[in-house]
């Protein structure tokens, strides 16, 4: 059974879409910017982008805990698109959880008249924004290639992929569903360009956080970065893994990702899964190493402009998406190259 103050919040958040429902609202959107390290998250800068391919307003939502949020107010201001900001700071909101996002998100709700929440489809936000979607009892829509609005019968159109991206779902939300809740794929959508405050504070959260976990790396960030080279279950251990790739990765400047394969085998950090569970990546250059491409790890990297595959497996499903594709034995190909691009 839900928490009382939610289903109150549901209750009320219902009235209130009902008596708006009919009518033909001014498109406003209500974007909730992630960030970490004084820094806005790329997805949200993507995310940002899509809201304003919606026409008419965008209000920015920033939430953290005190003395981390006032600088990134000031860089969500300076975002091209952004229309006003509203921030929130409380010791609460200082890892994220899910329970009070979505308590402060629903209350805003209640009291507004936002047509659309949008936010990056990020691991933090698959989290919060089915949580938001069940207390308010309004359906989502995840994982956004494209969007667009219809002022003529007020209605929205998203396109999203299915079954492992083999195919593009378009749905349509009609007038009479007020607030429109969606994710967005980040590499679908060019990052915003730089160019009345709320406060509201959670109470009666039955949610403790134990711990957050930071994979450091000076290597770029797998989901943004212009290159990278994943390996496969092929790399037979942890070890083998990072005395194989890594050599590459440096070379070529590249963040290092893994198969679904290799992540469950240990080889690598959950948070290096590229494909329909993990990440999903589209750099300019992309490196699989002894992957040998199911289709939820092509899911996750088919859009990548060059695709170079080493696999001794000739047949080989990844060679049908490779550009390029060199079926030789990874041990002495991948070294071979190491030293052919440090000359």
């Amino acid at each position: 059974m839900l928490p009382r103050r939610i289903r109150a919040l549901s209750r009320t958040y219902s009235r209130h879409r009902r008596s708006f429902a009919s009518a033909s609202s001014p498109i406003h959107s209500l974007l909730y910017v992630e960030h970490r390290s004084g820094d806005i998250d790329a997805g949200s800068l993507s995310a940002l982008t899509a809201a304003s391919q919606l026409g008419g307003k965008v209000t920015g939502l920033v939430v953290g805990r005190p003395g981390d949020v006032d600088s990134i107010v000031e860089k969500v201001k300076n975002l091209e698109g952004i229309t006003g900001v509203l921030h929130s700071s409380s010791e609460a909101y200082t890892n994220n959880l899910a329970e009070t996002i979505t308590l402060l998100l629903a209350s805003i709700l209640e009291r507004s008249e936002y047509t659309h929440v949008v936010s990056s489809h990020s691991s933090n936000s698959k989290n919060i924004i089915p949580r938001l979607s069940g207390v308010l009892d309004i359906p989502a829509v995840s994982d956004v290639m494209s969007v667009s609005h219809s002022p003529s019968d007020n209605t929205t159109t998203f396109t999203r992929p299915i079954y492992a991206g083999n195919a593009i779902a378009t749905i349509k939300a009609p007038a009479s569903l007020h607030t429109k809740i969606f994710t967005v794929r980040s590499t679908a959508f060019a990052k915003a360009p730089s160019s009345p405050h709320s406060s509201a504070k959670p109470s009666d959260v039955p949610t403790t956080h134990l711990e957050t976990i930071i994979a450091k790396s000076d290597r770029p960030e797998l989901g943004t970065a212009a290159r990278v080279v994943s390996g496969g279950r092929a790399l037979k251990n942890a070890v083998t893994f990072k005395e194989t790739l890594n050599p590459l990765a440096d070379a070529l400047g590249a963040a290092v990702g893994a198969s679904r394969a290799a992540v469950d085998a240990g080889y690598a950090d959950n948070s290096l899964q590229v494909g329909q569970t993990g990440k999903v990546v589209a750099p300019e250059l992309y490196v699989a190493i002894g992957i040998s491409g199911a289709i939820q790890h092509l899911a996750g990297m088919k859009d990548s402009k060059l695709i170079v595959a080493i696999n001794k497996d000739a047949d080989a499903p990844i060679f049908q998406v490779a550009d390029v594709g060199l079926v030789a034995d990874l041990y002495e190909a991948v070294p071979e190259l190491v030293k052919k691009l440090q000359k």
